[in-house]
């Protein structure tokens, strides 16, 4: 019995009728016409098949391996029915791998980069301003930037109008470079920033030139907005006077801290403001001010400030000082009567003056 290696070396003539059944093998030989399976059967299963066989041979085998493959699979690997050795490196798994969930939803570590851990991967709650969202309108144009607050609130703003009111680009930020940005859906950039939301809502509505009184913000908010402006490049002068809707939510509440609004006016040189709230700081006590606050408030509105106190002080003995301007003697006032009144006015005035205070 000899070996055939080539299918030129089949012998129709020669073919035995009887082969011998051999394993089937994983090929899915619906799909190729029967001479070609033959030849590929012929020099792959060289060493399983006997010599030559006829036609109907060869039908008997190409009918035992598709009814065998459709019908029971072998639990032979293909290593060992082939004699090829397999390479478990190199094997092929038997399940697609598909990434987790996590990583179908997650963004890139450098989309996350300035994002608060509220808004990272796995939560689903965004905070976005109720005057300045996405559809706000406050322009004809669309919003093509994005701020978000320390506490995770979006602020979706004109880049055409921070510019406009910002003569340092927004301390830089705007437009934004790739370092300090991150590009999130189509919001634009989005440009962390280290103030709370209740801060920037005041700047934003200062920049756009709307009152945010609905919102009743605390003094110290308003403050720390007028500071923040002069940070991003937004002059206060620009937005603090008396034309502006946050000059007169900031006098209305200088019966409240009129210092604090004093030193706030100080510190920007709000002239109008400090003006406005000096009439508040009458009866304040000078000797109660601490060295910081005096620090803010600088050497010129300071010393305006202790010349409002003295100068009140000195209207004040300029108008009782006079006594009353003698008249001609009568029945019941002569000269001597006169002069006791002009001794009793100048006692009390005297004790009046030196105990008066700026907010008599």
């Amino acid at each position: 019995m000899s070996l055939c290696c080539t299918p030129a070396s089949i012998h129709p003539s020669k073919c035995n009728p009887n082969p011998v059944p051999f394993p089937a093998i994983g090929i899915r030989a619906q799909k190729l016409s029967r001479r070609s399976l033959a030849c590929s059967l012929s020099s792959s299963l060289a060493f399983f098949i006997p010599c030559t066989m006829d036609d109907a041979g060869w039908d008997t085998v190409l009918r035992y391996i598709s009814e065998d493959v459709t019908a029971q699979p072998s639990q032979w690997p293909v290593s060992q029915m082939t004699g090829i050795r397999s390479n478990a490196r190199h094997s092929t798994p038997t399940q697609v791998l598909t990434p987790t969930d996590s990583d179908e939803t997650s963004p890139s570590p450098r989309f996350q980069q300035g994002l608060p851990q509220d808004h990272r991967a796995g939560t689903s709650i965004v905070s976005v301003s109720t005057t300045f969202h996405p559809d706000a309108a406050l322009l004809p144009i669309p919003t093509d930037l994005t701020f978000i607050s320390v506490d995770g609130v979006f602020f979706c703003v004109h880049t055409t109008r921070v510019l406009a009111s910002s003569v340092n680009y927004f301390h830089n930020l705007v437009p934004p470079k790739p370092s300090t940005s991150t590009m999130h859906d189509d919001l634009g950039p989005v440009v962390p920033l280290p103030e709370p939301a209740s801060v920037l809502n005041v700047v934003f509505h200062a920049i756009y030139g709307i009152s945010c009184a609905k919102y009743h913000p605390a003094l110290d908010t308003l403050i720390d907005a007028v500071d923040a402006m002069a940070k991003y490049g937004l002059p206060p002068g620009w937005h603090v006077n008396p034309s502006t809707p946050l000059y007169s939510l900031i006098l209305n509440q200088a019966p409240v801290q009129p210092i604090a609004i004093y030193a706030l006016a100080a510190a920007h040189d709000l002239y109008d403001l400090a003006l406005q709230v000096s009439s508040h700081l009458l009866s304040f006590a000078l000797h109660t001010l601490t060295d910081d606050l005096i620090i803010r408030i600088g050497p010129v509105y300071m010393r305006r400030l202790f010349f409002l106190h003295l100068g009140r002080l000195d209207a004040l003995k300029r108008l009782l000082h006079p006594t009353p301007y003698p008249h001609p003697p009568m029945p019941s006032c002569d000269l001597a009567e006169q002069k006791k009144l002009a001794n009793a006015w100048s006692l009390a005035s005297a004790y009046l003056v030196w105990n008066a205070r700026p907010g008599v």
